[in-house]
């Protein structure tokens, strides 16, 4: 098959399954290697920019997706239904850090880095879409451990967690001292 055809049939695939689509799982339905899918996807991406398009390739881990562009929400709000929003709070963006950096992980390894339960952070992140269970640990109990979803890295606009801003050992020190000085705080309430 000709890189046009090859490339037409990608943007089908993507505009119908409306989420993100496996390489691996395009290079086996058009019987082509995976670099070659990659390699058009990269083609589609620059002409999508270079044209000006409503539309965008997000490229995703090992994964593919046909996105409209963010500068055009604006227009799509008038004819949808605008989508739910959701509240991060600070409990919950401390919690989806501690996930997205230490990823796979328990509960019980965030509430030791919190110092506090996260039952209820962990259950909306899992409600919001933005973490899931991802196995269970092999060790007594079997606890389940969590990681990030595809809506998280969506966003969050990266293509990988390995593209998240990585902190500097005295942002680590001051997330460590707050968390203290919260502890703290708490114990002298009760």
């Amino acid at each position: 098959m000709e890189n046009q055809r090859l490339t037409a049939a990608i943007e089908a695939i993507l505009f119908t399954m409306g989420d993100s689509v496996e390489i691996t799982q395009l290079a086996a339905a058009l019987e082509v290697e995976a670099e070659k899918i990659q390699d058009l996807l990269k083609e589609m991406k620059q002409r999508y920019e270079e044209e000006d398009r409503g539309i965008r390739i997000l490229e995703l881990e090992n994964a593919c997706q046909l996105c409209t562009k963010t500068e055009y929400y604006d227009y799509l709000i008038r004819i949808a239904k605008q989508p739910k929003k959701y509240a991060l709070t600070e409990v919950l963006l401390e919690t989806l850090s501690i996930v997205a950096y230490k990823q796979p992980v328990t509960r019980l390894e965030i509430e030791k880095i919190r110092g506090v339960k996260c039952d209820h952070a962990v259950n909306k992140l899992v409600e919001y879409g933005l973490i899931e269970e991802v196995g269970r640990l092999d060790a007594p109990g079997r606890p389940l451990l969590f990681g990030t979803t595809e809506d998280f890295l969506r966003s969050f606009g990266v293509s990988s967690t390995e593209d998240l801003p990585r902190m500097s050992p005295e942002q680590i020190e001051d997330f460590k001292e707050e968390a203290e000085e919260e502890i703290q705080q708490k114990i002298h309430k009760k």
